[in-house]
């Protein structure tokens, strides 16, 4: 277990760090902009690149892995939603921020930089293949969901351009389509681009998770929904449990793949959320709260995960 923290609470230090200087600086959220820009466009993207352009083009081609992936994180939201649904009496946009507070994982600030501290450079191309198609799946979804509740005022053909748009132009997919065409061309950057794209990579993790602290500390929580067990339970607990399972049935794929996985699913819920909910002006601040509260309780959640795959109590293959 000293292993297992070792690993864990200096990540969670990171944005430990990012808050209490958001506390004791007292800049507005606004400040942080750059910052993210950084993250977002520059340092992030450079690791994707990075890391998938150095690996063979053939580990890019894991359908069933990928299929596996994105269908435990679907079945969350469609549990969340559907609940929230009968519950609400037919409310379906806040139902699908609900769905996505339960299924959309923090797997851009957090993902990257936990996986490759836990399994190392080999967990880099698991993480961009669940990035990059989970991220295509929430952009699709949530305008595609506030559009038959009646909050995307876009007509159909916009909608559907806005769609692609948002999917065809996120950084991380550019970077990851970028990383992997390098890597089927064999094309590596010359030394002095090489190492300025290593610089870059080397910042993302630590520069995104101070990111996040600030963000949670200057989003205070406000209003704490009913819903909150729920989305705890699906997000941290069924989440990562339903991958496991699915990816065991789906195919036998390397240890560190499904454990990256696994441990991607694990992830509290993202700051996407918040930022999808206050786009649509839709349950804003319990979105807020579901983001700080799961982030928080994950600090327990994920460690507990963490030991039971580094330990091999929790086997890669539970069908073998």
């Amino acid at each position: 277990m000293a292993d297992i923290l070792g690993l864990v609470l200096p990540f969670f230090g990171m944005i430990f760090i990012g808050a209490l200087a958001a506390r004791i600086v007292g800049l507005p959220i606004e400040a942080l902009g750059w910052m993210n820009v950084f993250v977002i466009y520059i340092a992030l993207p450079a690791l994707f690149f990075v890391l998938l352009s150095r690996t063979p083009i053939e580990e890019l081609t894991e359908w069933c892995y990928i299929a596996g992936s994105l269908l435990a994180t679907f079945i969350v939201f469609c549990l969340m939603f559907a609940g929230s649904l009968i519950v609400s009496r037919g409310e379906i946009a806040e139902s699908t921020i609900k769905g996505l507070a339960a299924a959309y994982g923090n797997i851009g600030y957090m993902g990257p930089g936990l996986a490759l501290l836990v399994f190392g450079p080999e967990a880099a191309v698991p993480v961009a293949l669940i990035f990059s198609f989970e991220n295509i799946m929430h952009f699709t979804i949530a305008p595609l969901m506030m559009a038959v509740a009646g909050s995307e005022k876009s007509a159909g053909l916009a909608l559907a351009l806005g769609v692609i748009k948002r999917i065809v132009l996120h950084p991380f997919i550019l970077a990851t389509l970028a990383g992997g065409f390098a890597a089927w061309m064999q094309v590596e950057p010359p030394a002095p681009v090489s190492r300025l794209l290593d610089y870059l990579a080397q910042a993302a993790a630590p520069c995104a998770l101070f990111a996040m602290g600030v963000t949670l500390a200057l989003r205070p929580l406000k209003r704490v929904p009913r819903e909150l067990g729920a989305i705890s339970m699906l997000k941290l607990v069924v989440h990562p449990i339903l991958c496991w399972v699915i990816l065991s049935l789906f195919g036998n794929f390397s240890d560190i793949w499904v454990y990256s996985a696994i441990m991607l699913a694990a992830l509290p819920t993202a700051t996407n959320v918040f930022v999808i909910a206050q786009q649509y002006d839709v349950w804003v601040q319990r979105a807020s709260a579901s983001v700080l509260v799961n982030t928080v309780l994950s600090v327990v959640t994920l460690t507990v995960i963490l030991y039971l795959i580094v330990n091999r109590i929790m086997p890669a293959d539970l069908f073998p």
